[in-house]
């Protein structure tokens, strides 16, 4: 399964330490090159993390083709959405990771699969690879600036469904 991921998750999983586990969801990690270089930019721990991921070679970081329509997203949403999306289409992903709302409604109504940071810590919840109490997640997340509805967290999470 192939997967391009925005900047948004890759920190917020590399600041919950779920990193290396969410990637191993995927057989291929993709990331688009201004991501790398926004995820860069800062001295923190997701910046640490990402440069061990490049070292390892867990991580391929491509610049997206078609400028044309990376151009035309980022009149409604970010660089780092656009290009993802863009990507998600050239590479053939099987999903794009994004957190931003209207990035995922854009990327929806081209076609493409979406899932966020939660849906990734519900997949790995859901496998047994991690455990967090809901509450703490929460509150974590909500310290990080992670700014979810308590009521779309608490559907994502609802076990059972």
């Amino acid at each position: 399964m192939i997967a391009v991921f925005n900047s948004s998750p890759l920190i917020f999983l590399s600041k919950l330490n779920v990193l290396d586990q969410a990637l191993k969801l995927f057989s291929k990690v993709i990331v688009p090159a201004c991501v790398q270089e926004e995820i860069l930019q800062k001295e923190d721990i997701a910046s640490k993390k990402f440069k061990s991921l490049l070292r390892s070679n867990n991580v391929v970081v491509i610049q997206a083709k078609n400028l044309r329509m990376v151009e035309a997203l980022c009149k409604k949403i970010g660089r780092g959405e656009s290009e993802a999306i863009v990507l998600a289409m050239e590479q053939s992903a099987d999903l794009v990771i994004l957190d931003d709302h209207v990035a995922r409604v854009e990327a929806a109504r081209i076609g493409l699969n979406v899932k966020g940071t939660l849906g990734v810590i519900r997949r790995l919840m859901d496998l047994g690879i991690i455990q967090y109490e809901l509450e703490k997640l929460y509150r974590d997340l909500s310290e990080m600036k992670f700014r979810v509805k308590r009521s779309i967290f608490d559907e994502i999470f609802k076990f059972g469904t």
